[in-house]
């Protein structure tokens, strides 16, 4: 997908032409991730300063219902919003990249969704991580698929193995042809309706031939000499992220040191609070008032952080969220994308889960996401990533669900200065938070910020998840002492960076976390 964008930008393409080709190329070549069955977020500045943001997020079919995932006592029912067709929301990618194309695009449509095209019809040899991905899911996609996909072509798939995606190649060409009308309705639609049929999935005709993404405007803020132009809601990422880097702008993080006790007790403290906040007041803004000026206002952080202690950590119990008058999992991906000219976009996009729903369109080739789950399915219960959400996120008709996406641009005196972005599910804000404050605060080049170790707080559960290498043992024991609950996982997030240097020159970073790839010329 690196190697396509580049060469999209050879032709002559910009930084839209390339993300148009490299978001239908992840189509193919990341399956676990890139789509045209899930949905996303795209933030653009161009080369003279001027902003924008694309919301492609998936939308909750037209008979979806708050009590959809409960049972007769109220409960969620496990796995329902998960897998199978009703887990499925209307999805925005292909919708998105035509509207991306539309406006800001220079190459032809046609040009651009070749590689993809060629890809899944010629195959390509697959890497020893999704070996790993394919065989693990393989009973996931049979229980999902009674005949059969391309997944479950080996029950036991090594590296080097090549994946061939025929069906999925037809679909390419119906949309390489006929545009969103080659997805939204027509055959591909049928087939996604048929699908809904053999399942129990609500996804109908009216519901695929009506869905729009939507230009919306990018939130922005400042911390320091830096500009940080990101995603509004229905992500919450802008808003937390410029939450994040108000909270800890007046300590001195530089002089306390990378992942010393001091600066991850205030970072950890900016996001309890800041995490608390996101479950109380973050929604789709069409159909609940954010108050986003409110959020973003630094006077309300700095205030969030008055009752923080540096003597011991802050029980989430004792945080709420702000008080106003107004009234996801982890294997997304993430692109950045700065051409010749210096126009950067910023793209993270999803099926929600790994590989979604598995389910596989019959006939269509393509995964399901299963982007329900992001949704509050009952206020006060936890998503698959432990989120909790509130009312602003009910499940309603035609309503997108919250996300934790972060594409971020940020601006030095003016002038571009990073575009950064990551997978991660709800780790995703924390990851650019630490990868951001990682270049400015501790000097770290590009690579270098994305491969560091990172540590995340997300309010509930109340535990200070930690990369294996992060944070010394020294300071987890000052940590453990003063009350935090430190627990190792597995490493998280796949950030991708670009930064542009003082001499003009650009410095990419790919997280050696994923199968990751920084290309330019």
């Amino acid at each position: 997908a690196s190697k396509v964008g580049t060469d999209i930008l050879k032709k002559g393409g910009n930084a839209v032409d390339a993300s148009v080709a490299v978001q239908f190329v992840l189509s193919v070549v990341l399956p676990i991730a890139g789509n045209i069955g899930g949905g996303g977020f795209l933030v653009y500045r161009s080369a003279d300063g001027q902003y924008d943001a694309l919301d492609y997020r998936e939308k909750a079919p037209g008979k979806a219902t708050e009590m959809m995932y409960l049972d007769k006592e109220g409960n969620p029912i496990t796995d329902l919003s998960l897998f199978g067709q009703l887990a499925a929301g209307v999805p925005g990618t292909v919708d998105g990249m035509v509207k991306a194309h539309e406006k800001y695009g220079k190459l032809s449509w046609e040009e651009l969704i070749q590689p993809a095209i060629d890809l899944a019809e010629k195959g390509f040899p697959i890497t020893a991580a999704q070996a790993e991905e394919f065989t693990y899911s393989y009973k996931n996609f049979e229980k999902w698929n009674a005949e059969g996909t391309a997944f479950t072509e080996k029950k036991e798939w090594k590296k080097g193995d090549v994946l061939i995606q025929k069906e999925l190649a037809e679909t390419l060409k119906l949309i390489q042809k006929n545009g969103r009308k080659g997805f939204y309705e027509g055959k591909t639609a049928d087939l996604i309706v048929n699908e809904m049929k053999s399942g129990n999935g609500i996804i109908s005709l009216e519901d695929l031939k009506n869905y729009e993404s939507i230009w919306r405007t990018p939130v922005t803020g400042n911390y320091k000499d830096l500009k940080i132009i990101s995603m509004p809601p229905p992500s919450s990422g802008g808003i937390a992220l410029i939450s994040l880097l108000h909270s800890v702008e007046n300590y001195p993080l530089k002089k306390w040191g990378f992942q010393k006790d001091s600066t991850v007790q205030v970072m950890v403290e900016a996001e309890r609070r800041v995490y608390a906040d996101r479950a109380e007041y973050l929604g789709d803004p069409d159909f609940y008032k954010v108050p986003q000026n409110e959020l973003i206002q630094k006077e309300n952080s700095i205030s969030r952080m008055i009752n923080f202690s540096f003597n011991h950590a802050t029980p989430s119990s004792e945080i709420s969220a702000s008080q106003f008058n107004p009234k996801e999992k982890e294997e997304t991906t993430h692109y950045s994308i700065v051409d010749k000219d210096g126009n950067a976009v910023s793209v993270t996009t999803t099926l929600n889960g790994g590989f979604g729903s598995f389910v596989v369109v019959k006939g269509a080739g393509f995964i399901l996401n299963n982007e329900m789950d992001d949704f509050s399915v009952k206020p006060g219960s936890p998503n698959m990533y432990g989120l909790v959400g509130g009312k602003a996120n009910a499940i309603q008709p035609h309503k997108r669900m919250l996300s934790s996406m972060t594409p971020t641009i940020l601006e030095k005196n003016g002038k571009l200065f990073m575009v950064v972005g990551t997978p991660g599910g709800s780790t995703i804000i924390t990851s650019v938070f630490q990868t951001i404050l990682n270049v400015v605060e501790f000097d770290m080049n590009m690579q270098e910020a994305v491969a560091a170790p990172r540590f995340h707080h997300q309010w509930l559960p109340d535990e200070v998840f930690i990369d294996k290498t992060a944070i010394s043992d020294s300071d987890r024991n000052i940590l453990t002492e003063k009350g935090y609950k430190l627990t190792e996982r597995s490493p998280w997030g796949r950030v991708d960076g670009i930064l542009m240097k003082d001499d003009g020159s650009m410095e990419g970073g790919a997280d050696p976390r994923g199968d990751d790839f920084v290309s330019g010329f």
